[in-house]
């Protein structure tokens, strides 16, 4: 039975109580045209919706009689309620420079830049690609391209070049815009380097504004580049927002999968709109003092809808941070939070295991007394973890809101309210409104209470991706055709008594050992619950009598001994945790965990040493390449 922390009393939180979530979820459900046409009342529309939702998965609308935009609504709207004055994005590059953007320089930035970007030839409905760091001007991009219509697809900046053409060629960008380098831990990622590697294959894009970072000047090709300063000097203002059809391609965004060509999910305008700003304003209780820090790059969705939109749709201040999270050292996010009097921290499970391992002196040396919330994105995060984040981060005071969503989803699905809802360590809690989720037997058939399934979504949201960028063939097979009707997460789960939803991670990290079907995210839990584990991954790798082997790769904590002692005292935590049929094959002790620069762990080149098979997959995203050389030279 898991502990339960119950929600702190706060009466001025928009949902205050366990009372008030019941009663806005059920009306949520009952009557959603009538719950989200309120929500919608709240954003600005050229003309309002009358038709709030319409048609079922996989071809619902929403709001599709109205018009609207986005940047609009982010800026403007803001000013009216009396912001523009107030900071809308704080700056700290990695070697500690800062900037200021009020809501007003804000919308001149983004004025600028969109009418530079019609200097160009930009239109409506035309794409744009984003291949930039962690600077104020990546969300200035995005905005002046939603000022416009135009369709952006931001690409991670940890991309290589072949990465990046094959985007903006699926996406069929006209222009590009990136900038010389960024930095991260102290070195220079190229960034317009492999830009103009990847424009060698890149016929459709015409134009390309280059960001200056570094001290030396770019190499700027003449006829195509263009310095973004200067662009914007000479632009010409102001720019109206252009307002769209409710129904309007806001943007695209490329999953990474582990095979094939990479999805480019497509999310519209008002559906997304109301989505991201009501969970960023009641999943996070947002409010006009707010100093709000998502660690998420904006090369993802939660960068996207928690670093970007989400927040400015709601008026908040939101702290943007170029580099790593350990440059030059394991103190500096919480020396940021110190500085910035940050309010609000949202980051991923992953770093937060991170943070564990460097020590806790990193943490308690700093003020962190700014802190009133703390939210967890990306991945389950295991209880340890949470309760460690809840105590040391958090001071024991600050409630933890655990967030379940995806790419495809575009807000979050599943959270406790930090002031309504009890949280439980380990689980996402309950649905965010007009959210009905459903955990079922790979029949079909619902899971009992407890049983481990297959988590979907029963019916439309807002924010729901509308199809896969130029293969809708694809986006039905991928999300409806295995429970029609239905949006397939791909993820497991299941439900406890209490309707509480536990993630257990994707389908396809799920193992069958002896006839045994094993989450992977299960074995790291009670791996990470032992004393002397910081992190871990499980992964299977083929066996002629079990069909496949769990291996586990072991980050131990600083202070910790690695042995073949150890090792079998860790197979046996998992027996006694899951069961004897979830013992280890092999325990292996890594240094590090190839990761993403997002923090993920890449669990398939994990599969390919642990199988002892060479790496033929993109590494591309991989942070740092010395961390799987090393697990090579490991090898037993």
């Amino acid at each position: 039975m898991s502990d339960v922390f119950p929600a702190p009393s706060r009466p001025d939180a928009s949902f205050p109580s366990a009372e008030s979530y019941r009663a806005a979820y059920t009306r949520s459900l009952e009557d959603p045209a009538g719950f989200f046409g309120e929500a919608a009342a709240d954003f600005l529309w050229g003309t309002a919706p009358t038709r709030i939702v319409s048609g079922s998965l996989p071809d619902a609308r929403w709001f599709e009689d109205g018009t609207t935009n986005l940047a609009w609504n982010c800026l403007e709207r803001n000013e009216d309620r009396g912001r523009a004055d107030k900071l809308a994005i704080v700056w700290e590059g990695e070697p500690g420079e800062t900037r200021t953007l009020t809501y007003r320089a804000l919308r001149d930035e983004v004025e600028r830049a969109a009418a530079a970007l019609q200097a160009l030839g930009v239109e409506t409905g035309d794409r744009v690609g984003i291949y930039l760091g962690m600077v104020p001007e990546a969300v200035v991009a995005m905005l002046a391209c939603a000022r416009l219509g135009a369709v952006h697809t931001v690409v991670f900046g940890g991309f290589a070049a072949d990465a990046l053409a094959d985007r903006l060629n699926d996406a069929g960008a006209k222009v590009l815009i990136t900038q010389d380098g960024s930095y991260r831990r102290g070195a220079v990622v190229p960034l317009k380097a492999n830009a103009d590697r990847a424009l060698e294959r890149c016929p459709a894009v015409q134009a390309v504004l280059v960001v200056r970072r570094l001290a030396e000047p770019p190499v700027l090709v003449e006829g195509r580049d263009h310095d973004w300063s200067t662009a914007l000097a000479a632009a010409s203002g102001p720019v109206a927002p252009v307002l769209v059809p409710a129904e309007h391609p806001l943007f695209i965004l490329y999953t990474s999968g582990t095979t094939g060509k990479p999805k480019g999910v497509l999310h519209t305008t008002a559906g997304y709109m109301v989505g991201a700003g009501l969970t960023a304003r009641h999943v996070f209780d947002l409010r006009d003092d707010d100093v709000y820090f998502c660690t998420a790059d904006v090369g993802w969705i939660t960068g996207h809808t928690y670093v970007a939109y989400g927040p400015l749709l709601a008026g908040a201040t939101v702290l943007l941070y170029e580099g790593a999270p350990n440059a030059p050292d394991e103190s500096r996010m919480w020396r940021l939070v110190e500085t910035h009097r940050v309010t609000i921290f949202y980051t991923a499970p992953t770093a937060i295991r991170a943070f564990i391992r460097w020590g806790d002196h990193h943490v308690t040396r700093h003020d962190l007394g700014s802190l009133r919330l703390l939210g967890s994105v990306g991945e389950p995060i295991n209880p340890e973890a949470w309760r460690w984040y809840h105590r040391v981060v958090g001071g024991g005071r600050c409630p933890i809101v655990d967030t379940w969503w995806q790419t495809e989803t575009g807000s979050i699905m599943l959270t406790s309210l930090p002031y309504a809802v009890a949280a439980k360590p380990g689980s996402c809690a309950l649905p965010f409104f007009g959210v009905e989720p459903s955990v079922l037997r790979p029949d079909g058939h619902p899971a009992a209470d407890g049983e481990a399934g297959l988590l979907v979504l029963d019916r439309p949201m807002p924010s729901l991706l509308r199809t896969v960028w130029g293969d809708d063939e694809r986006f039905r097979a991928t999300y409806f055709s295995r429970f029609p009707g239905r949006y397939f997460t791909g993820d497991g789960a299941r439900r406890d008594a209490d309707g509480y939803y536990w993630i257990l991670g994707r389908v396809d990290d799920v193992l069958n050992v002896s006839g045994h079907r094993l989450g992977t995210a299960e074995v790291e839990s009670a791996l990470v619950g032992h004393p002397a584990v910081a992190e871990a991954a499980a992964v299977g790798r083929p066996d002629e009598l079990t069909g496949e082997a769990l291996v586990v790769f072991v980050t131990p904590k600083a202070s910790v001994t690695t042995d073949d002692a150890l090792a079998r005292a860790l197979a046996d935590h998992v027996a006694t945790e899951i069961g004897k049929f979830a013992r280890p094959a092999s325990v292996r002790f890594a240094a590090s965990l190839p990761k993403t620069r997002s923090g993920k762990i890449m669990r398939r080149l994990l599969r390919d040493v642990a199988a002892g098979r060479a790496t033929t997959g993109d590494v591309t995203t991989l942070e740092d390449m010395s961390v799987l050389a090393a697990l090579r030279a490991d090898e037993e």
